[in-house]
């Protein structure tokens, strides 16, 4: 497939994501690939680890490819949405349950979809350029692939500013917030993965000191507000702080979809600490399936991608206006359509 490099080599299986132009979109059929070369290579002795990277310098991968997705569900058709979430959620949690050590090289943009191909590694590297970032309440959906499992074992209420907001950490707020696990320099790069490529051995990898977390200093702040009982507490809370910081963050909630960051904030709360992958999933694929139809998705790819008017129109005109009703529905069961899981139980994570 020409967007993905999938190979052996020395101990590692190696996935290498190869649509730099496209700022290596996650498409459905990388996905399915993704998986398949897992479950290939869980019993195969010759590998002792798994290797995940992607060509260009400006992003490991900004997200999922979801033009596909709109298309089909403008006409009424949510199959394919469904499909695509259900598949890519399982992948997710394979990569998060995987018994060798997945070490993954986050240069440039990790987003969305990208969070659940490179954050779920066991061995998670960022650089000097890395930017992650679950910005999806800007599109109407709730931050998903695994990555509320991330947000909220985050450290106070640090994962429910990330979430409702969508902010970029650099590397090392990423650290901090348990996206990522080392720093090296990414002149290193190359050497670092020729070294494991040959030994199979993850003391390969020897982090730097962590650049500075940006976001430390405004904890008391995110955990004030963001600990709030609604949104629009969260909202009134950060509104009375005069800060360029407090002034950016009303901004990303008076921007966002209200219905999903009340999901969001929501979902995080469900989890705790203490919640599993398998957990985080099944309850973000309650709101994917339900998204196009019954939330603000539709219309927020419109405004952001389609149209690019940057001005959604979303059914909830302030962050009051959110029902706890209409959150438990989008969170509710779904029944015969539950995401299931055909991995292992033996460590889960």
């Amino acid at each position: 497939m020409a967007d993905i490099h999938i190979r052996k080599e020395g101990r590692a299986g190696r996935i290498t994501l190869t649509r730099p132009k496209a700022l290596n979109a996650l498409s459905y059929e990388m996905c399915l690939a993704i998986d398949a070369a897992l479950k290939a290579w869980a019993e195969d002795d010759t590998l002792a680890l798994i290797l995940i990277d992607a060509e260009g310098e400006k992003a490991f991968c900004a997200g999922g490819d979801i033009a596909q997705m709109y298309a089909t569900g403008v006409t009424g058709d949510y199959s394919y949405g469904r499909r695509f979430w259900l598949d890519e959620y399982r992948m997710n949690a394979r990569l998060a349950e995987y018994r060798k050590p997945v070490v993954s090289f986050l240069q440039g943009f990790v987003m969305g979809g990208g969070v659940g191909v490179g954050c779920h590694a066991s061995h998670r590297i960022v650089g000097e350029t890395s930017q992650i970032a679950m910005p999806e309440c800007g599109i109407g959906l709730v931050p998903d692939v695994g990555g509320s499992w991330i947000l909220a074992r985050a450290p106070g209420a640090l994962g429910a500013y990330l979430g409702l907001t969508g902010a970029r950490m650099g590397p090392g707020d990423a650290i901090r917030a348990g996206f990522a696990d080392l720093f090296v320099a990414q002149d290193q790069w190359e050497g670092v993965k020729a070294q494991l490529v040959a030994t199979g051995d993850v003391a390969a990898l020897k982090g730097a000191p962590a650049p500075h977390a940006t976001l430390a200093a405004h904890q008391d702040v995110i955990d004030a507000a963001f600990g709030q009982d609604n949104l629009a507490a969260i909202a009134q809370a950060i509104g009375q702080i005069d800060s360029a910081f407090a002034a950016k963050t009303l901004h990303a909630l008076q921007r966002n979809s209200p219905l999903a960051m009340a999901c969001t904030r929501a979902m995080l709360r469900n989890l705790g600490a203490g919640g599993r992958i398998r957990d985080a999933l099944a309850q973000e694929y309650r709101f994917t399936w339900r998204a196009m139809e019954h939330a603000d998705f539709l219309e927020g790819i419109r405004a952001a991608i389609i149209d690019k008017d940057r001005s959604p129109r979303w059914r909830h005109a302030t962050l009051a206006d959110v029902t706890e009703a209409e959150v438990a529905a989008m969170l509710a069961t779904l029944g015969p359509d539950e995401l299931t899981f055909d991995i292992v139980e033996e460590g889960q994570r």
